[in-house]
């Protein structure tokens, strides 16, 4: 059957919402902090040389960029349509040039021609490297565009922080380009010190950060739902974290090859007011913002919450409908969405948390929730007698209900 016949057939099958497949990603110089709900057989399903899997993305039309080893598909979400005993599975990225506004809406669809975000689980035992994500300006010397994110930590997932639940960004106001430059410079001489230029925040569940591109970032170990940009650019800064050595290619990548190797390139990368900003914490820091009354919405069965709102690339939200209620929720544009915790429905799907998933399996608590949807309103049951059901909905720019 044709990628179009599938993706028609499989938004009519959803009524307007697609569900999708568990999209796995390994990251060679990552150790798996083992809070996705993957086997513990599977985290390295893909062989030791591709590293463990410490990430799984979300409505993605974004190939991963893992090296030369990177596997066909690798960081694309797959639509699932099942007819009788048959199964077929087409990209999103596919199911989105066949079906475009109808599933995107017409304003994405006009402006982008694709899904221009993505969203995922990072889940590292350990802190990332000081790393930065390039500009637009930067990315598209290597064929790519800017690459904002942004995080929150989904307390479903955070029962314990891992080994540092800390996240450096940027660098400590009165920091001279000398001192990063020559941090740089040393990043060949072992440790090369360039957090000791910055500051470590302590994370805490239930909140986030949005982190636009040219920033310096150090990740912490809490799992992390990030919203982007679809986009897989960045470079590292950081030649040592914990014990583990950083390569000294990702240093130089996505640095055009006429550039590898000058260290004034790798200092235009950099945002320097944005990363020398004294009021940091103000600009960038995220608490929950309700998307209006608490006790109007409590009233009604459920509770919304603004969790990813700085950044008109993308924007998020977390809702919970209350045990045993149904509500039908109304957003003005497409989004994805992933199941946090509880089961119930969805418009025509059964909607569910998984304990643990294989390598491989399919599940039921992803979904791709067209445009014309949900403006309709997407009608939502929880049966259980305790247990709230929560997802988590990510959204493409421009969000016109974002309004704060």
């Amino acid at each position: 059957m044709a990628t179009e016949s599938i993706a028609a057939k499989a938004l009519e099958q959803g009524q307007g919402i697609l569900r999708l497949a568990p999209n796995w990603v390994p990251r060679s110089f990552c150790v798996p902090g083992r809070r996705i709900k993957l086997h513990p057989d599977d985290y390295y399903a893909l062989g030791g040389e591709r590293g463990g899997i410490d990430e799984r993305w979300f409505s993605s039309t974004t190939p991963a960029d893992n090296g030369p080893l990177t596997s066909a598909n690798e960081g694309l979400s797959f639509i699932v349509f099942e007819d009788g005993d048959r199964t077929e599975q087409v990209t999103l990225r596919d199911a989105v040039q066949a079906l475009k506004g109808d599933l995107l809406g017409p304003r994405i669809w006009k402006a982008h021609e694709k899904w221009p975000m993505y969203s995922k689980f990072f889940d590292n035992k350990g802190a990332l490297p000081h790393h930065i994500h390039h500009r637009d300006e930067h990315a598209k010397l290597t064929g790519q565009v800017g690459k904002p994110e942004a995080y929150y930590f989904p307390p479903q997932v955070n029962n314990y922080g891992a080994d540092f639940p800390y996240t450096f960004f940027g660098l400590e106001p009165g920091t001279t380009r000398a001192q990063v430059r020559q941090c740089l410079v040393n990043f060949v001489k072992g440790d090369n010190k360039i957090t000791n230029l910055s500051k470590a925040y302590r994370l805490e569940p239930g909140t986030g950060w949005d982190v636009p591109p040219g920033i310096l970032h150090a990740p912490g170990s809490l799992c992390t739902y990030e919203p982007q940009t679809a986009s897989d650019v960045f470079a590292m800064y950081q030649s040592l974290t914990g014990d583990q050595i950083v390569p000294t290619e990702l240093l130089w990548k996505n640095t055009p090859p006429e550039k590898v190797g000058d260290i004034d390139h790798l200092m235009e990368v950099i945002d320097w007011d944005a990363n020398v900003d004294p009021n940091f914490v103000e600009h960038h820091f995220m608490r929950p913002r309700p998307v209006k009354d608490v006790e109007q919405m409590r009233q009604e069965g459920y509770g919304e919450l603004w969790i990813c709102y700085l950044n008109v690339a993308y924007s998020a939200k977390e809702l919970t409908v209350l045990p045993g209620q149904t509500v039908t929720i109304k957003d003005s544009a497409a989004y994805g969405m992933i199941m946090m915790q509880g089961h119930g429905t969805m418009g025509a799907w059964d909607v569910e948390t998984p304990t643990m998933i294989r390598f491989g399996q399919l599940t039921h608590d992803e979904y791709f929730v067209s445009e014309a949807a949900a403006q309709t309103g997407v009608k939502i049951s929880n049966p259980s007698k305790t247990d709230p059901l929560v997802m988590l909905k990510h959204f493409g720019p421009g969000n016109p209900d974002l309004v704060l």
